[in-house]
């Protein structure tokens, strides 16, 4: 599966582009704010219906315009071309469609056309907060398991029910303990499912993941990435009983697979404390490179991998190691952002990898010979 065209109009500072990739790797080249990172942000919109970084799709029109609109045409071997569009207008819904047909459900689409982003934001997966560690889990395992999506679309929804019938509660001075039974037995019905594919990921990630770190960083050290949940002792309906009283305090539920966290180690210590930047910095793409593999693995055909800026905190040598790694055989379409370059023309000079080189201005996309 790759990317062949991609047909911007009005999306973020480009104000239109027809671009044809190569099969293998695509860089974009240009200075920072010229929009390379936005080129990348589309083609992940055209797996997974969203924008990586704006969760208003309307934040992502074009100042003073109306739409924008995304389209896409994938070549699979022995398969005809298949096509994925977007539009949003400012005034409607957005508009999703696969082979010109509208979905009735956006998640019908996720794991359609895998794909993995590595970018500079990935630093937040180590110094920020649980959510992201689960977004990032639950992102992996939904790529390739729409059963698992969809208990977990159900829990959210049960879990913003639950939430609302405890403020409710609050603001009447009334408790039903009745009312709450309903929203705790769905949670319950989701939470076993995705407590236990989530730990029987993280058993099958693992070794994957140290194979990659010790590629990227050209070590030895043990990392490890452990899944934490209370779920790991106790079933959610005992758990649940046990936080009732600091549920209706709070007004909030306090315990369930929302509340799971992914710890990060290095040898044994915590990577937040005690991980240095270079080692922070590997540890991240090569959980990336490990979701690639993982994904691969699991469908059958090869993720797009986009490389968003990450050269800037990795030494040449291992820069090159990186592109050539990305470049063999094994991966399949690459897409590459930089600000330099004569850095990106000197990584492929001495390789036969297949490629394409595109410079980027204020929104405008040009080929470079």
């Amino acid at each position: 599966m790759f990317l062949k065209e991609l047909r911007l109009a009005n999306f973020k500072n480009c104000e239109t582009a027809d671009l044809t990739f190569s099969e293998k790797v695509n860089c974009f080249v240009g200075l920072n704010g010229a929009g390379k990172t936005n080129i990348l942000d589309s083609i992940y919109y055209l797996s997974f219906c969203k924008s990586f970084f704006n969760a208003a799709d309307k934040l992502n029109i074009r100042h003073d315009q109306d739409f924008f609109s995304i389209h896409g045409v994938y070549g699979f071997q022995d398969k005809e071309n298949e096509l994925v569009s977007c539009v949003q207008k400012r005034d409607t819904k957005k508009s999703f469609k696969y082979n010109k047909k509208e979905y009735d459900r956006l998640s019908d689409h996720i794991g359609k056309f895998p794909l993995v982003m590595i970018s500079p934001y990935d630093r937040d997966l180590i110094n920020e907060g649980s959510d992201l560690r689960r977004k990032f889990i639950d992102g992996v395992i939904s790529q390739f398991d729409p059963m698992y999506l969809s208990a977990l679309l159900k829990y959210n929804r049960a879990l913003l029910q639950r939430n609302m019938q405890l403020r409710q509660f609050a603001e009447t001075r009334h408790f039903d303990r009745s009312l709450l039974q309903l929203w705790d037995d769905m949670l319950c019905l989701c939470a076993d499912d995705i407590h236990d594919k989530r730990t029987r990921f993280i058993e099958a990630f693992q070794p994957i993941f140290q194979h990659y770190y010790e590629v990227v960083s050209e070590g030895k050290e043990k990392v490890e990435v452990t899944y934490l949940s209370k779920l790991d002792h106790k079933p959610l309906h005992q758990l649940l009983e046990e936080s009732l009283q600091q549920d209706c305090s709070s007004c909030y539920t306090n315990v369930g697979i929302h509340k799971d966290d992914l710890e990060f180690s290095l040898d044994g210590h915590p990577l937040k404390k005690f991980g240095s930047q270079g080692q922070q910095k590997s540890f991240v793409v090569s959980i990336r490179l490990a979701q690639f593999e993982y994904n691969y693995q699991k469908i059958g055909y090869k993720p797009i991998l986009l490389l968003d800026d990450i050269f800037d905190k990795l030494d040449d040598r291992r820069v090159m190691k990186l592109v050539r790694l990305v470049g063999d055989d094994h991966f399949g379409q690459v897409f590459i952002t930089d600000t330099q370059q004569q850095r990106i023309e000197r990584l492929f000079e001495d390789t036969n990898i297949n490629h394409k080189i595109f410079e980027v201005d204020s929104g405008h996309i040009t080929q470079l010979s």
